[in-house]
């Protein structure tokens, strides 16, 4: 994959993120068919973080980078979302009616901790030591939408530099195209559906302990740590 050191990119993707609650998945081997998306380890079934595949990313982020992020953000994220569902659930059950200004902020809440939760597993899930090559499915998909695996690239590094909170390619099952899209908030600019496959978490807590206000030189590093094979198997799983 090409580096990206301190270009100008002309930003030309808008939108946002993927549908309500879509699931996150594991890696897979980049031949392998026997391995396939598991969902069973996220923290949205087990009520516990999900474990980190790295703990540092040599180069990239570091051992203190990334351990607050998954402690703190991640983890706090799934506090979040389970204490406001016991609740919801709670209510349910019981015939417990709660007042519509506390009921709403709740739901909200589920709505933007849980994406969150699963964001996070995707950001950490598809980060790698060293990018590998995508598989040729993947390939041709990015070249039929962008012409080049290295014109995704400039659009994706423009999108996350746009980004205050996310920036992701998704494959959206409706028309089958591929997109670069932004949020800035986790539960807005919804693109219902839409199968995150890169996802990079543009939030200062992701990077600033590393990278401090240099911003563009944690994204265009980014591209560089792409775990292909994880965004493989996410792409063949939603084929």
């Amino acid at each position: 994959m090409p580096q990206f050191n301190r270009r100008d990119f002309v930003f030309t993707s808008s939108g946002a993120a993927f549908g309500n609650m879509a699931v996150s998945g594991l890696a897979s081997a980049d031949d392998d068919d026997s391995h396939t998306l598991d969902f069973s380890h996220s923290g949205l079934v087990t009520g516990q973080p999900k474990p980190l595949k790295h703990t540092s990313i040599p180069g990239f982020l570091s051992a203190k980078q990334i351990a607050p992020h998954h402690t703190a953000h991640y983890g706090g994220a799934l506090r979040g979302y389970s204490a406001a569902d016991a609740k919801v659930e709670a209510s349910i059950k019981s015939g417990q009616t709660l007042d519509g200004a506390a009921y709403g902020a709740l739901k909200r809440t589920i709505s933007s901790k849980g994406n969150s939760v699963l964001l996070h597993e995707m950001y950490f899930d598809g980060l790698a030591p060293k990018a590998p090559d995508p598989a040729a499915d993947v390939r041709a998909a990015i070249d039929r939408r962008f012409g080049s695996v290295e014109k995704w690239a400039l659009d994706f590094v423009a999108s996350a530099k746009s980004a205050a909170g996310w920036a992701m390619l998704v494959k959206h099952p409706v028309n089958g195209k591929l997109y670069n899209v932004v949020s800035d908030q986790h539960s807005m600019g919804v693109i219902w559906m839409a199968i995150p496959l890169v996802v990079i978490d543009t939030y200062e807590h992701a990077f600033y302990i590393d990278y401090q206000n240099r911003k563009s030189d944690y994204v265009e590093k980014f591209i560089d740590h792409v775990d292909w094979l994880e965004v493989n198997a996410r792409f063949r799983t939603h084929a």
